[in-house]
C-alpha cells in the first residue's frame, strides 16, 4: 500500500514500512539463498558475495538497468527516489527484480542533503540505519586509508631518526627516502570539515612525527572507497590495496602501501566491506547497498560485486549512478562497465520540470531555501529554454549505444502541458519516455515506467565505449570534454600538463582509466553555468594518480575533496528519545 507521503515525513512512512520488513531467514527464503549465504547483523543482513556467486555461476544475467538523471539542482532531481519506484513498478508487475545503490555520506547526512535514501513511498528502509552507518563498511574503509597514512608519516619520522645501519637492525625496514613536498595521499573522515583542508602534522619535538602539510578528505572520496566499488572479490581488493601511490621518493619513485608494508593489514580491515548490505523498498523489494563514493570526485557507483551478484539473483537489476549524466552516466560507461564487463541494457534519465525550468534561465535553486515562486507555477517558456540540457543528456546516453528512457519524476505542482512539453521533447530526441509519481504513489505511480523499461531492455545494446584505453591521457580529456560536456576543447595549467605527459610516457600507466573530477552542477566545470553552453573550454588543474584503483583522475575547475559543513546543517536537529533510544530529526 501507498502512504499518504503529503502529510506523513519520509521516516514515518519508513517506519510502518518496516513493521513489515522480512527478516534475515525470511529473506533467505524470498531469494533462495543458502543458510550460509546471510550474515545477519542486528535486524539487517550482508549477503556473502563469493559463496552466492561461486553457486550461481553459471546462472544467465537478468537485464542490467542503470539510472542516471539530467543536470541537478542542488535539491537532487531523485535518482534514488526514481530508482526505489522503478522497482517497486516492476515488483507490482510481479517481475522478479532487484537492485544497488550507494550507502550515504555521513558528511551530506549531517549537513544539507539528508540521507540520500529517496523519499516519500519511494524510499529505502530501514532509513536509520541506512543513514547511521549501516553496517560499518565506511568505518572499516576510514581506518584502512588513515593506517596507511600512520605508516607513512611513522616511517618518514623512523628513517629521519636513525640512520641506515640502526633502521635495518631496529625497524628491520629499508629506507623508502620520502619526499615530503611529494605526499599523494592525505587522511579521510566522513564528516564535511572545511577547516581540514589544509593542515600541517608532527609539530613538536622528534618523538611527535614528521612535520609536513597535510589534508583530510571525506571519507567517499578515498582511493579505497573507489577500489571496493570495482573489485571483483577479496584476493583483487589485496591487489589493489598493495598498489596504492602514497607518495614519491626523492628521485621521483612511486612509494607504495606495498612498499610501506601495510596493503595486507588494510585488507584485514576491509575484509566484511566486499558483502554487500541486504535493504529493501518501502515496498519490499531487495535492494543491495554497497560502497558510497561521490561522482563529482570519485567514480559514484555502487559497486559491481553488488552487480555481479544482483544479475544472478534477479531477472531485472537496477543500479544507480550518481550525479547527473555527464558525470555518474560517463563513469558508469566507460569505466565501471570496462571494469566489470557487464553490458547494461537500458539507461533511465531522471529528469524533473523544475530542474528544466532552471536551465531555462530560472532564480538560483539554494539547498536548505524555499524554491522561488517561478517554480510552483506553469511557465511554458521558461520550461522550453531549458530543455537543451534534456537533450544534450539524452545525447550522451544514445552515444554508448544504450537505450535511454526518460523519467519525467512528477511534482504535484507540475502541469499537464509541462509534461506533455518534455515528453515531446525526449520522444523527438530518440529517447522513449514514461511519467512517473512514485514519491507520492509508489509502484502503483511506476507502472508507466516499469512498463517502458521492461520494452527497453528487450532490445539488444549496441555497446561501445568512448574511448580505447590506448588512447593518451590528454587526448580522452579532449574526448570526453567535447563528445559528453559539449565543450570546445581543454585548457591545462602547466603543472597539469607537464603532470599529464609524465604519466603518458610512462608504460605502467597504459591501462588506466580515466576518472574525471569535476561539478556535478553544470556541465561545464563552473557551477554556476546552467543548460546546455556552447563556446567554452575545460580548465584540468591537475591529475591525481589512484594506482591501486587504476584511474588518473583529472581535476576540473576549482573543486574540493572535503566538502563544507553549511551554516544550517542538518546534524542541528538531530537528537536521541533517551526513553526508547531512538533517533529523531534525521529525515
Amino acid at each position: 500500500m501507498a502512504y499518504d507521503a503529503v502529510k506523513m515525513q519520509d521516516w514515518q512512512i519508513s517506519e510502518e514500512a518496516e513493521k513489515k520488513m522480512p527478516t534475515p531467514d525470511e529473506w533467505r527464503e524470498k531469494l533462495g539463498l543458502e543458510k550460509e549465504e546471510i550474515l545477519p547483523m542486528g535486524r539487517l543482513c550482508k549477503l556473502d558475495f563469493m559463496k552466492i556467486i561461486e553457486r550461481l555461476k553459471d546462472r544467465p544475467d537478468g537485464k542490467y538497468i542503470e539510472v542516471t538523471a539530467i543536470t541537478p539542482t542542488p535539491l537532487g532531481e531523485g535518482k534514488t527516489t526514481t530508482t526505489m519506484g522503478l522497482m517497486e513498478g516492476m515488483g507490482k508487475r510481479k517481475l522478479n527484480v532487484g537492485g544497488a545503490i550507494r550507502q550515504p555520506s555521513g558528511g551530506p547526512s549531517m549537513n544539507i542533503k539528508g540521507s540520500a535514501g529517496g523519499g516519500g513511498n519511494a524510499t529505502i528502509i530501514p532509513l536509520t540505519e541506512f543513514t547511521m552507518g549501516l553496517t560499518g563498511d565506511i568505518n572499516d574503509i576510514m581506518n584502512a586509508h588513515n593506517l596507511a597514512m600512520v605508516a607513512l608519516t611513522a616511517r618518514m619520522q623512523h628513517e629521519r631518526n636513525y640512520n641506515d645501519e640502526q633502521l635495518d637492525r631496529l625497524t628491520k625496514m629499508r629506507r623508502l627516502d620520502v619526499d615530503p613536498t611529494r605526499v599523494e595521499m592525505g587522511w579521510i573522515m566522513d564528516l564535511c570539515a572545511q577547516s581540514l583542508r589544509n593542515i600541517v602534522i608532527g609539530m613538536g619535538g622528534r618523538m611527535d612525527g614528521f612535520m609536513l602539510q597535510s589534508r583530510f578528505g571525506i571519507a567517499v572520496s578515498s582511493e579505497l572507497m573507489a577500489i571496493l566499488t570495482m573489485v571483483r572479490d577479496l584476493p583483487d581488493l589485496r591487489e589493489k590495496l598493495n598498489n596504492i601511490t602514497v607518495a614519491f621518493d626523492k628521485r621521483g619513485k612511486v612509494v607504495t602501501t606495498g612498499d610501506l608494508e601495510v596493503g595486507n593489514a588494510m585488507t584485514a580491515w576491509m575484509r566484511n566491506t566486499i558483502n554487500p548490505t541486504l535493504m529493501c523498498t518501502a515496498e519490499h523489494q531487495p535492494c543491495l547497498v554497497h560502497a558510497g563514493p561521490f561522482a563529482n570526485i570519485a567514480v559514484g557507483q555502487s559497486s559491481i560485486i553488488a552487480d555481479r551478484i544482483g544479475l544472478k539473483m534477479f531477472d531485472y537489476h537496477v543500479t544507480e549512478s550518481g550525479f547527473g549524466c555527464d558525470i555518474g552516466f560517463e563513469k558508469f560507461w566507460n569505466v565501471k562497465c570496462r571494469f566489470s564487463g557487464l553490458i547494461p541494457h537500458v539507461s533511465v534519465l531522471t529528469s524533473t520540470i523544475r530542474a528544466l525550468k532552471m536551465h531555462g534561465g530560472g532564480p538560483k535553486v539554494i539547498a536548505g531555501i524555499a524554491l522561488p515562486e517561478e517554480y510552483n507555477k506553469e511557465d511554458l517558456g521558461l520550461l522550453e529554454k531549458g530543455l537543451p540540457n534534456l537533450i544534450h543528456n539524452i545525447n550522451i546516453v544514445k552515444q554508448s549505444g544504450i537505450s535511454p528512457v526518460v523519467c519525467i519524476n512528477r511534482f504535484h505542482l507540475d502541469t499537464d502541458e509541462e509534461v506533455a512539453m518534455v515528453r515531446k521533447a525526449a520522444e523527438d530526441a530518440g529517447a522513449r519516455c514514461a511519467v512517473s509519481t512514485h514519491w507520492a504513489d509508489g509502484g502503483d505511480g511506476a507502472l508507466e515506467l516499469a512498463d517502458v523499461v521492461a520494452e527497453a531492455a528487450e532490445e539488444e545494446p549496441d555497446f561501445k565505449f568512448l574511448y580505447p584505453l590506448e588512447m593518451k591521457l590528454r587526448d580522452r580529456v579532449d574526448l570526453i570534454a567535447k563528445n559528453v560536456y559539449g565543450a570546445d576543447g581543454v585548457v591545462w595549467t602547466p603543472a597539469a600538463e607537464a603532470k599529464a605527459k609524465m604519466l603518458e610516457n610512462d608504460p605502467q600507466y597504459d591501462d588506466y582509466t580515466t576518472m574525471m573530477v569535476k561539478t556535478h552542477l553544470s556541465l561545464t566545470a563552473d557551477p554556476a553555468i546552467k543548460g546546455a553552453p556552447k563556446g567554452w573550454t575545460l580548465p584540468v588543474r591537475d591529475v591525481l594518480i589512484f594506482s591501486g584503483a587504476k584511474f588518473l583522475c583529472p581535476v576540473c575547475g576549482d573543486i574540493s575533496l572535503m566538502p563544507g559543513t553549511s551554516s544550517n546543517p542538518a546534524f542541528r536537529k538531530v537528537d536521541v528519545d533517551v526513553e526508547t533510544g531512538k533517533v529523531t530529526g534525521l529525515f
